[in-house]
């Protein structure tokens, strides 16, 4: 007995074997493209981290400086090699040696404490956090300025 209908023609063989090479690439192509959304993600959630990283360090100095505002001068810090750490308050050397602990390639002369009077009692504060991760093209920089005192 024969079957009408799974007859194939001469001109129709192969054509189920293109259609699942054609699927194979386009499935393929689609999980290259995956692999490099994913591959994106984890780079921008690093960056993420070492920006919140930063933000959590510059607060954490100028909530110190806001506790001893009367000595808030002696937490300037320019990043000048020449100038020591010790020449500066105790707490602005272990505030850089956390930096440098949290931040990857964050040396300590490139972070900045900028103390300036702008009235009696009352002094601005800028805060310069800089770090370069290894797949970093440039430095970056977090930077944060409040009023202090008044």
């Amino acid at each position: 007995m024969r079957m009408k209908g799974f007859v194939l023609k001469k001109e129709q063989r192969g054509v189920m074997l293109l259609e699942a090479l054609i699927a194979l690439v386009i499935f393929s192509i689609g999980m290259i493209a995956l692999m490099g959304l994913l591959a994106a993600a984890i780079s921008h959630s690093g960056d993420a981290k070492y920006r919140a990283d930063a933000s959590f360090l510059a607060n954490q100095i100028i909530g110190q400086i806001w506790s001893d505002r009367e000595n808030a001068l002696a937490y300037d810090y320019d990043g000048n090699a020449a100038t020591s750490c010790s020449a500066t308050s105790p707490t602005v050397c272990n505030w850089l040696a956390n930096v440098r602990q949290t931040l990857p390639g964050a040396a300590g002369e490139t972070q900045r404490i900028q103390i300036t009077n702008v009235a009696p009692d009352v002094n601005e504060i800028t805060v310069t956090v800089r770090w370069r991760a290894s797949q970093d093209q440039v430095t970056r920089r977090f930077v944060t300025s409040t009023q202090v005192g008044g």
